[in-house]
């Protein structure tokens, strides 16, 4: 097994294929408003990452059922994740979010997976959940934007949180009894290898369940697409960028669900992404590029605290 893939794993899980049902809150960020910065993360477009969403003012019911039945009839399934995906989504007022987080325990929904920051997951909020996961039978999954274990890349991209808080979420989310996903770009140009390792290192230490690696794409409107219109960021290669996720997967526990190796971008207003290569294409080269050298999950990973005699440390 070259990594431990999402798909078979929900496969395994619920004995069929699962689909994610994407559903849009009408939520933002405290990232933009005010209350920890303002401007959002240097990458962040407007629409921040739902750029093929319904709108957000359809009800939670109405979006699982025209997504639903869309994916459900083009590929032939009828178990879904409803993935509560763009901007902050424990950033609603509680009432609110209780109220879609009920909603989306739709018929043929197994999991709801919630995309938020590690700065914004009250405990009120952690205990809904649990309660909701044991009540409904449904797994729940919060999905934590860490990005990077660098600090000084977290400051430079106005990330408005350390690594700190997002230790204090996980460790947190776990005590309710929820699943973890971390995201994680793995090539900022302000990072190196060993940062990538060492975020290997970090989200193993701490035993997450999941891990969503990204490409840093570039959007017009945004600080880093002017940044990039000036020549003052240059995006890594294409085989650098290969190199930086199959090292992050060696030293990554091998029991932490992989959901991708890459992400997408709007078509629109992109200056750059993905070297304008699918991103299909780019996991194949990975994969190809793992089977080639002989490399997979946890080919370099190993227990933090007993390192076996003559273990070679990583050499980047």
């Amino acid at each position: 097994m070259l990594y431990n893939k999402f798909s078979e794993y929900l496969k395994n899980k619920y004995g069929t294929k699962v689909y994610k049902l994407p559903v849009n809150l009408p939520c933002t960020c405290p990232n933009r408003d005010g209350t920890v910065g303002t401007g959002g993360c240097i990458f962040c477009g407007e629409e921040g990452a739902g750029f093929e969403l319904l709108s957000p003012g359809l009800e939670v019911k109405e979006q699982l059922k025209r997504n639903s039945a869309y994916i459900g009839s083009r590929y032939g399934s009828a178990r879904f994740i409803a993935y509560f995906q763009n901007y902050t989504n424990t950033y609603l007022p509680e009432q609110q979010f209780m109220k879609a987080m009920r909603d989306a325990c739709a018929e043929g929904v197994v999991a709801l997976y919630i995309s938020t920051r590690p700065d914004s997951v009250p405990d009120a909020y952690l205990e809904f959940l649990g309660e909701l996961q044991n009540d409904r039978k449904i797994d729940v999954i919060m999905e934590l934007g860490l990005q990077t274990v660098n600090y000084k890349t977290l400051r430079r991209i106005n990330r408005g949180h350390t690594l700190a808080e997002f230790i204090d979420a996980v460790r947190r989310v776990k005590g309710y009894g929820l699943g973890t996903c971390a995201h994680y770009i793995v090539d900022f140009p302000w990072d190196t290898r060993e940062d990538t390792v060492e975020g290997a290192k970090v989200l193993s230490a701490l035993a997450v369940d999941q891990v969503k690696c990204h490409s840093l794409f570039i959007l017009d409107g945004t600080p880093l697409g002017e940044m990039y219109r000036k020549g003052e960021v240059s995006p890594v290669s294409l085989e650098e960028y290969e190199e930086r996720v199959i090292a992050f997967l060696e030293y990554l526990n091998p029991e932490i669900v992989i959901q991708r190796l890459i992400g997408r971008a709007p078509e629109e207003r992109t200056l750059f992404c993905n070297w304008g290569m699918s991103w299909w294409k780019i996991r194949d080269r990975v994969e190809e590029k793992m089977l080639r050298e002989g490399r997979f999950q946890g080919g370099r990973f190993h227990s933090l605290h007993t390192v076996p005699a003559g273990s070679p440390r990583p050499c980047l």
